[in-house]
This record gives C-alpha cells, sequence and structure tokens, in this order.
C-alpha cells in the first residue's frame, strides 16, 4: 500500500489560526468539514484562500483540507491563505520565490491593541474635566 502524499503547515492572521493540509486530488476546499462556499459567504474571502494556488497554478491539482479557529471570518480566510502557501513550499521549494513575491509567505502580523489599565480603550483616554 502506497502512502498518499499529504502536505500540512499552519497559517496565522490576526486572531485566527488555521491548520492547513494539501492532498493530491481535483480542487475541493474544505473549511472545518464544511465547503468553501458555505463557510465564506464573501467571494473576496473565497478569492483570498484560492489566490496562491492560482499564482503557482496548482489550483486544480489539490484538494485543501483547513481547520481554522480564532478571530473573524476575514482572519480566518487570511490564515488559510497563508497555511496554503507555507503547506506548497513543502510541496515544492522552488515555488519560493513565486510565493513571496506575491506576499503569501509573510505573516500579516496587525492585531488589535489591547485596552490598557485605567484607560477607556486602547489609545482612548478618559474625557478631562477642569472642574
Amino acid at each position: 500500500m502506497v502512502k498518499e502524499a499529504r502536505y500540512c503547515a499552519t497559517g496565522r492572521r490576526k486572531e485566527a489560526v488555521a491548520r492547513v493540509e494539501l492532498k493530491p486530488g481535483k480542487g475541493e476546499f474544505v473549511v472545518n468539514k464544511r465547503l468553501l462556499e458555505s463557510y465564506f459567504g464573501r467571494e473576496v474571502s473565497r478569492m483570498l484562500i484560492k489566490q496562491p494556488l492560482i499564482v503557482v497554478n496548482l489550483l486544480s491539482k489539490f484538494n485543501v483540507s483547513a481547520n481554522v479557529c480564532g478571530g473573524g471570518l476575514s482572519g480566518q480566510a487570511g490564515a488559510i491563505c497563508h497555511g496554503i502557501a507555507r503547506a506548497l513550499l513543502k510541496y515544492d521549494a522552488n515555488l519560493k520565490p513565486i510565493l513571496k513575491k506575491g506576499h503569501f509567505l509573510t505573516r500579516d502580523s496587525r492585531m488589535k491593541e489591547r485596552k490598557k489599565p485605567g484607560q477607556k480603550g486602547a489609545r482612548a483616554r478618559f474625557q478631562w474635566s477642569k472642574r
């Protein structure tokens, strides 16, 4: 019995973390055991997720299975995109210049700033009154 090739990687964006697995297949996407179209309602999110595979012309070669948690839908889509790009590197290291040029390997680290103690919010202060 020949074991089927699998390429796994972790992607992150904001508070979202995605565990992505690429298997040889016809280009099906499953996110948290649901089809991509039913999990992500916005077309922009679906396009963002498919972008790394489109750039390297492997969209119809792999089935993508992702388990994602944390954050909102936009952050989760970015995390899956990052995870797919990192998994593609495990498949073929020669794809690195193409993926790097498209900024798919860079982890977007922008997060919500924490609320500071004794303040209204992260940057907002309580209004000062003279009297």
